[in-house]
């Protein structure tokens, strides 16, 4: 279990890095700060309280959203308490 636990953050840091690096590539006026590496999505702009309800309590997405803020998914609190979109 152990083994798996320092892949994950291994990998989570190895995504954030290239999330950045990937931004810092970007001429200046073009970098947003949030968007896709391989797939995963990410968000470095300060949350706001739109997005973070959109985050977690979102009857229009599934039961995973991209993070308010850093890299990866997060759980869809309206999902898991109303499972068929009630």
């Amino acid at each position: 279990m152990r083994k798996i636990r320092r892949l994950t953050v291994f990998a989570a840091a190895a995504l954030t890095v290239a999330a950045i690096a990937q931004e810092l590539l970007r001429p200046k006026d073009e970098r947003t700060w949030h968007g896709r590496i391989l797939g995963v999505p990410y968000d470095f702009r300060l949350p706001t309280l739109d997005r973070v309800k959109a985050t977690f309590w979102n009857p229009h997405a599934g039961l995973l959203t991209p993070h308010a803020f850093g890299v990866g998914w997060s759980l869809n609190l309206y999902r898991l308490t109303h499972p068929t979109g009630g």
